[in-house]
Parts: structure tokens; C-alpha cells; sequence
């Protein structure tokens, strides 16, 4: 699945959940998410490693990553970015050199 693809699917169900929940997602609304979907994480790999509180769940440290790679998605189209152009610009042009 390409990059493009996944956005698209994300940003359509965050349509969907965003009217069913009455959600405002103006301004700062996906940089503020994705933070807090970033602390979610970090707290679940904080439990795995046992450094925090609760029960150690690895189901919930990947669903807590694709919440990460969601959000990071949707603040992307918010900002006008494209994900793939950027990466293929800052990350990926260092295989074209190998």
C-alpha cells in the first residue's frame, strides 16, 4: 500500500469519527493530537519495559503506533504536506547514493 493510499483511508475515518463525535478539527487541532497520541506511546512502551504503572499490553503499544502514523497523516494534509515527496527528499535520496 502506498503512502497516498493509507492517507486517504485515515483521512476519510477521521471525517467519519470527527462528525459522529462533534469534533472541531481546526488550527492547531492535529499537531495537538498527534502529541498526545505520541504520549500514549510513550506511556505503553513505559509499561513494556517496565518503567510505569499498569499492565503491559504489546497489542496496545502497536495500536498506540498507528494512532502516531495516523494522526502524523492527517496533520500532514492539514499542513499541506506531502509525506512521500518529503521523505523520499530527506530520507530516501541516501540510497540513491549507495
Amino acid at each position: 500500500m502506498k503512502i497516498s493510499d493509507l492517507a486517504a483511508d485515515v483521512l476519510r475515518i477521521s471525517d467519519i469519527y470527527a462528525t459522529a463525535h462533534g469534533i472541531d478539527r481546526s488550527g492547531d487541532w492535529a499537531i495537538l493530537k498527534l502529541q498526545e497520541e505520541l504520549g500514549e506511546l510513550t506511556a505503553e512502551h513505559l509499561r513494556l519495559s517496565g518503567r510505569a504503572r499498569g499492565e503491559a499490553d504489546p497489542n496496545a503499544l502497536a495500536d498506540e503506533a498507528a494512532d502516531v502514523l495516523g494522526m502524523l497523516l492527517i496533520y500532514c494534509d492539514q499542513a499541506g504536506i506531502d509525506i512521500e515527496q518529503a521523505m523520499q527528499h530527506k530520507w530516501l535520496r541516501w540510497l540513491e547514493r549507495s
